[in-house]
């Protein structure tokens, strides 16, 4: 297996062409040639982790598909919708650190980053390395926050108890059953000349290797199920929210079953496995202790976050103008919950926006904000007013998630002063409405340097252009491998006549979206403004592009290396 040509085959769907190249390895070891595996090298392992595919070695892999995948036009870099994953992804984070699920070597050297793969399909897959994956798809059929945590504790856990290199042991283990059984049947043709005898032979070994595959991967993902369904508990969600989402995912194969839920195939929703979700429910509550973190989001705002997916994961014009038809009624106002109804709402502001058409943009917002207001409680379901005890009240994070959409909706129309008069609540904003008392949101910083960025907004020297780098540059330093921030980072410099830092945050950019010899290009051209005199140097910054350069140079060298030995 090449690590960093997983996902080149541009004609299959990016988490089709992620897999098939783990696969390949990992699922089918018997179809793997003894060349192949000899390059791969991988050693036999025991029941926790391989000496040789150390935890480095996984990083190393990971890092290298993720190169692949940042690349491809499936990958999504949706600052808002990326923020919601991180509301619930961190949270877990935080309790299996506690819970001792996360071990400190992990939690320092593996990624554990989420991103977001446009695509219909109901998925979501761990990578090596800590990377997760998550399809809209998913995103948009989960009805609770607590369902779409119950996949992503799902998928850390994978990470955490290292079954990618579990699997890739038990792989080379049953690759020796399918290739004695392959060994034998040869010499059977050989000697007879009967080529079904040895065919069978070969089904037959290779059937023996497939089915310990399968048998492991079921216990691999019973048990990420188990400390998965844990996590969730102590992170403050649901943990019915696992049961109920396998249940989902069931009746939605049920009902429409296209191919679209690889997520069923690739993780067994059998009776007995929604069943062990149940059961584990109802021990819960013998054993229950309060959760030791929690996550700031609310219902609303998953809500959001749904109809966000759904509206994004298709953006053709008749796809568009489907949603947009949602701010009529739609469905009958007195059987629709709220959650239902701030959704479609913000699906039809949403798909108004890209469609241009401002005033139903407006309208649809207003709808919204009206239901985030808790202010049309005459037609909340009755549903909604038994579940909360009450009649609905004000979701301070529903309003934030309208507000985002509307800036980002007032700058496509070109209005960046009404954009700022919108956003400036939300840069002062701190506590339970910021995603992290100790950093800025990532979604209002990087709508705040587009609209510093206006043409006409600001002079060349604005204090607004200054502090919109300042905070860009204070963040690309914890988030170095945030390729958007760099971008955004560089034409911010660019706009103030930093030359020199705007080359810097250009090949930063490439380099964390994979883009190395991109990367290297604009480095040079860094090193040639520095040497020419043109301007005043900015001596450490000519210091750091040539140490980049070195370093970036060096890992693309070895890359290359690694390719050619790979072939």
């Amino acid at each position: 297996m090449r690590p960093a040509a997983v996902v080149r085959d541009a004609s299959r769907p990016l988490l089709q062409r992620v897999m098939v190249g783990l696969l390949g390895v990992s699922l089918f070891g018997s179809v793997v040639s003894p060349a192949a595996q000899a390059q791969v090298n991988l050693p036999a392992l025991g029941d926790t982790a391989s000496e040789d595919f150390n935890i480095g070695t996984e990083r190393h892999l990971g890092d290298a598909i993720m190169r692949d995948i940042r690349r491809d036009p499936d990958y999504l870099d949706d600052p808002i919708l990326l923020e919601y994953l991180q509301s619930l992804w961190q949270p877990l984070l935080a309790a299996a650190r506690l819970r001792g699920d996360l071990g400190e070597e992990l939690s320092q050297r593996f990624a554990y980053q989420p991103f977001l793969v446009r695509d219909r399909s109901v998925n979501a897959f761990a990578l090596p390395g800590g990377y997760m994956g998550v399809h809209l798809g998913l995103m948009a059929i989960t009805q609770t926050r607590d369902e779409l945590a119950s996949v992503m504790a799902h998928e850390m856990t994978h990470i955490n108890q290292r079954h990618i290199a579990r699997g890739f042991a038990n792989s080379k283990r049953q690759s020796l059953i399918s290739a004695a059984a392959m060994i034998i049947g040869v010499l059977a043709a050989t000697r007879s000349g009967g080529g079904d005898a040895a065919n069978a032979m070969i089904a037959g070994g290779q059937a023996v290797g497939i089915q310990g595959q399968l048998n492991f991967s079921r216990d691999m993902e019973r048990e990420a199920d188990r400390i998965g369904s844990q996590m969730m508990s102590s992170a403050g969600f649901e943990p019915a929210g696992m049961a109920s989402m396998f249940e989902r995912l069931q009746q939605s194969s049920r009902l429409n079953d296209n191919g679209g839920y690889p997520y069923l195939r690739s993780h067994p929703l059998t009776t007995e496995r929604i069943g062990e979700a149940r059961a584990r429910l109802g021990t819960a509550g013998l054993t229950s202790t309060p959760p030791l973190v929690s996550s700031p989001s609310t219902a609303l705002e998953h809500s959001a976050a749904l109809a966000r997916a759904r509206v994004l994961m298709d953006t053709r014009v008749d796809s568009l103008r489907r949603w947009q038809g949602l701010d009529g009624e739609g469905r009958a106002a007195v059987n629709a919950t709220l959650s239902e109804r701030f959704a479609d709402a913000y699906s039809s502001a949403l798909a108004s926006s890209l469609l241009r058409d401002w005033a139903r943009a407006d309208a649809s917002m207003k709808k919204a904000l009206d239901v985030a207001h808790g202010g049309s409680t005459a037609v909340a379901s009755i549903a909604d007013v038994a579940a909360a005890g009450a009649l609905p009240q004000r979701d301070l994070r529903a309003e934030r998630s309208v507000t985002l959409l509307r800036v980002e909706s007032l700058l496509q129309r070109g209005e960046p002063v009404q954009a700022q008069a919108a956003l400036a609540p939300l840069m002062r904003t701190v506590g339970p409405l910021a995603p992290d008392a100790s950093t800025t949101s990532r979604p209002v910083m990087l709508l705040n340097a587009r609209i510093a960025l206006v043409p006409g907004r600001s002079q060349d020297d604005s204090p607004p252009l200054r502090s919109s780098a300042d905070q860009l540059q204070t963040w690309v330093a914890s988030y170095p491998d945030d390729a958007e921030a760099w971008s955004m980072l560089g034409r911010v410099s660019a706009q103030l006549g930093w030359a020199l830092r705007s080359l810097r945050a250009e090949a930063e950019s490439r380099y964390a979206s994979g883009d190395l010899p991109g990367a290297i290009d604009r480095l040079k051209a860094g090193q040639r403004l520095a040497r020419s005199g043109s301007s005043a140097v900015d001596f450490v910054e000519s210091s750091v592009i040539d140490s980049r350069l070195r370093t970036i140079g060096a890992q693309r060298r070895q890359l290359l290396t690694e390719q050619l030995g790979y072939q």
